[in-house]
């Protein structure tokens, strides 16, 4: 294994060494034994605008569940019940094939994400990293201390001091996961049941609060143990991306050919003319890593774009006078050809590409029609003849999917020569959210009939006048010879 220790010279002055790194994840040892990442505490621009809008995620995570547009939860999905709303709007199995369209334009979308914007996503927006960055990491560094003191915590015996701290940080992190459990529980049965399933208590509802358990369990272990993990080998968006991602593709890049050869600073001398790159090797960039990864060494697997490597590098320019953008958003090819970034037509075309999925999968949720009508002759039945009418039974079910109770009534629109009999009133009250079922007959002149089985097309109306659903079906009647 000579290859492991020699360094090549590479053009531009870059320092090339065999890329091992790449032969294993960040988080274990040769052995096969966990590494531990003990990341120092982030700061700088990007973490504060990364706190920003953790915030507000979480803000919307907490209160989301409380708030009812017309009465309905803005979002429940519950698959038991087969319950479901988005942004108040209730959705049916019938609206089913929206999901299915829904998430081709979702899977299109994060292709072509992934491919102009890399894993931005992974460090700004995923769950698993706000609630591991964002909330159970700020404990641990509340509790436990920063980096150092938190190495020195995990070397030293088990005494007051570590019993003390593990069980606080553990029992918050217990605490923290009933509380992400029941919230996740809210957006599939409600609050409302939720709050009911605390009040009965766990011998009414056994199997609830199992189910609350061993979620509970799961997030605890996620997110005191596992942690990320979870991102380098477990979610399979960190694999995909490696497919997805080219020289144009923005990500967290160290600029080697700015930063190479990397040397120690020292004070007053001419980095340029000693033929020394801008890069110190103080190892900042390391150690703020929280997969453990370092950043120089290239693209990697476990880097998810949190930008922590970003603010400590800046933090070290200023201080040393060098101007920051060591390591900056930007893409291969940028840094390779040391050209400026530039929002070029290709970005520009997949980002409005982008913005026409998200209008498209807006219009399917919300171009659902008021009603959902269906008219189904019942099985055997056939017509029958009388007064020079032909009549045919048809059994409908209409589903009203608006917020509110309609009046509705039944019209044949194709032939507009037909009738329709009611076996009641032929206003039908039609409740939020309810399906009505009932029967109509059909009736056309004999005369009329050309055909032995004919297409009609009949529509649903409100009082107004105003067709909300149509629905295609055939008419039955007497065979004719056709010359």
């Amino acid at each position: 294994m000579v290859e492991d220790v020699n360094e090549v010279r590479g053009g531009q002055g870059q320092v090339i060494t065999a890329e091992t790194f790449r032969d294993s994840v960040g988080t274990m040892e040769q052995s096969g034994k966990r590494k531990w990442v003990f990341p120092r505490k982030p700061k700088g621009t990007y973490t504060n605008y990364r706190n920003f809008v953790a915030f507000i995620l979480l803000a919307v995570f907490f209160i989301t569940p409380f708030v009812k547009v017309d009465g309905n939860p803005f979002l429940l999905l519950n698959l038991a019940s087969r319950e479901f709303f988005i942004g108040g709007q209730p959705f049916y199995p019938q609206d089913f094939y929206i999901l299915a369209l829904g998430a081709i334009t979702s899977l299109v979308f994060i292709i072509l994400f992934t491919v102009v914007f890399g894993r931005i996503f992974c460090g700004w927006i995923c769950p698993q990293t706000i609630f591991l960055e964002m909330v159970f990491r700020k404990i641990e560094y509340l509790i436990e201390g920063d980096r150092n003191k938190q190495i020195r915590l995990d070397k030293q015996e088990w005494n007051a001091e570590k019993i003390w701290k593990r069980s606080l940080k553990w029992g918050v992190y217990v605490l923290l996961s009933l509380v992400i459990t029941h919230v996740m529980f809210m957006y599939i049965v409600g609050y409302e049941r939720v709050f009911e399933i605390m009040r009965e208590g766990p011998f009414v509802n056994f199997t609830n609060f199992t189910v609350m358990i061993v979620f509970t369990s799961a997030f605890y272990f996620v997110f005191a143990w596992f942690r990320e993990q979870v991102c380098t080998m477990v979610c399979p968006y960190g694999r995909l991306q490696g497919v997805l991602i080219d020289k144009q593709t923005i990500n967290v890049y160290y600029d080697f050919k700015r930063g190479e050869n990397r040397s120690k600073w020292k004070k007053g001398e001419d980095r340029r003319e000693e033929g020394k790159g801008d890069c110190i090797d103080c190892n900042q960039c390391v150690v703020v890593c929280p997969t453990g990864i370092d950043i120089r060494d290239g693209q990697q697997l476990e880097c998810v774009n949190c930008t922590a490597c970003i603010d400590a590098c800046d933090e070290v320019m200023v201080k040393v006078g060098l101007p920051k953008g060591l390591i900056r958003y930007a893409s291969e090819d940028e840094i390779e050809n040391e050209k400026q970034f530039k929002f070029d037509g290709r970005l520009k075309a997949y980002t409005i590409v982008l913005a026409l999925l998200i209008g498209f999968l807006g219009f399917l949720l919300y171009d659902r029609g008021t009603l959902d009508a269906k008219f189904i002759k019942p099985a055997g039945s056939g017509y029958f003849i009388k007064n020079n009418q032909i009549t045919n039974i048809y059994n409908y079910t209409i589903l009203n999917k608006s917020n509110e109770d309609l009046l509705v009534t039944i019209k044949v629109m194709e032939p507009n020569n037909g009738t329709i009999s009611f076996s009641g009133s032929n206003i039908i009250k039609m409740k939020k959210g309810v399906i009505s079922k009932g029967s109509v007959s059909i009736n056309f002149p004999e005369k009329e009939m050309k055909f032995s089985k004919q297409k009609v097309e009949i529509g649903v109306y409100n009082q107004e006048g105003d067709l909300l659903d149509t629905f295609d079906t055939y008419f039955e009647g007497p065979f004719k010879l056709q010359f």
